[in-house]
């Protein structure tokens, strides 16, 4: 960081008030006082004596407040280090599942499973981390949709109320067409180009009122491209009757988030575990790339309001010190009167 003065031909106005000084006629002197006083004399000595070096330091503190001023004029600011941002980037929106069936531990990592929501928390936190100049939105849908995080640069917001979203929170259903629509919404404003939504799911839509395949055709004809992502092992380990365990298949409805992606211009993926979950955000990171090019920009912080305060205060004190001649004086006049 430095401290730059962003008017600095402001500085030549240090030595005007020598310039006045100088250049200004002299005022004329006083008229001799039309009343004599009985102890004028004493009245002269009392204030020669606590006057004069008083009047020094109203000099001294004077002469700071007018270099105060002039600093302030000059506007010194604090230019931070360089920050590099994309010139353009992405708009996307992440539209989250959070039916009851994403509670389901089927998402295999190393030597446990993990339920669905949280290996979706894990691996889509570390794809939003890397979208560094994209903006960012986060949709959570179960009965309903509705709108969590809107586009924005801040992906630490992104992360965290992502990383806070419950199951069950909007419903124990699915409604994909809801979430579309949603999504197709908060694009609609953004340049065609960057508009993108990456819809995680693991059912069927059976909620809504919005039908997903006619919500794909309305986010192909605004130019939204949709990846959909299925989440969730082909089949899955239930306890059945009489401790006996059997395997029950899911109910994603593959042809559906086939084809929404396919009407949109985008790619449906299958995830069956954390495995492959990431690999799919490895592609996405690779098919929608991060915009290379930057511009840069320093930050500034202006500090003229410091100098000015304090040129404020040196005015007020010396104003302060000056009035408290008077009643002096005054008290002097009642003693000898």
């Amino acid at each position: 960081m430095t401290i730059e003065l962003a008017w600095p031909w402001a500085l030549a106005a240090l030595p005007l008030p020598l310039l006045l000084a100088y250049l200004l006629p002299r005022a004329a002197a006083a008229s001799p006082a039309t009343l004599h006083f009985p102890f004028l004399g004493e009245l002269n000595t009392m204030l020669e004596d606590g006057a004069g070096p008083r009047s020094r330091w109203h000099l001294v503190i004077a002469t700071l407040a007018w270099l105060l001023l002039v600093a302030a004029a000059a506007r010194p600011q604090m230019i931070g280090e360089t920050v590099r941002l994309p010139v353009t980037g992405r708009s996307i929106m992440l539209a989250v599942d959070l039916s009851g069936s994403m509670q389901t531990e089927d998402m295999a990592t190393g030597s446990h499973a993990i339920s669905r929501l949280r290996a979706v928390k894990e691996v889509a936190g570390d794809f939003i981390e890397r979208r560094a100049g994209d903006r960012l939105g986060l949709i959570l849908f179960g009965d309903e949709a509705y709108t969590q995080v809107p586009l924005t640069l801040d992906r630490k917001t992104v992360r965290t109320l992502l990383d806070e979203a419950q199951i069950g929170l909007a419903g124990q259903r699915t409604a994909i067409g809801d979430a579309i629509g949603l999504a197709i919404k908060r694009l609609r404003d953004e340049p065609e180009k960057n508009r993108v939504l990456i819809l995680l799911t693991d059912g069927a839509s059976n909620a809504g009122n919005v039908d997903p395949l006619k919500a794909a055709d309305l986010a192909a004809h605004e130019g939204v491209r949709i990846y959909t992502i299925g989440v969730g092992a082909d089949e899955t380990v239930v306890q059945g009757p009489f401790g006996m365990s059997q395997f029950v298949r899911g109910d994603l409805d593959e042809a559906s988030l086939k084809a929404i992606a396919q009407k949109t211009g985008g790619r449906y993926f299958r995830a069956s575990d954390v495995g492959s979950l990431a690999q799919i955000y490895g592609l996405l990171d690779k098919m929608e790339p991060v915009s290379k090019d930057e511009q840069s920009w320093r930050p500034v912080e202006e500090l003229y309001a410091w100098p000015l305060a304090a040129a404020l205060l040196l005015t007020i004190a010396i104003a302060l010190s000056i009035g408290g001649l008077l009643p002096q004086a005054r008290s002097v006049e009642v003693e000898h009167a």
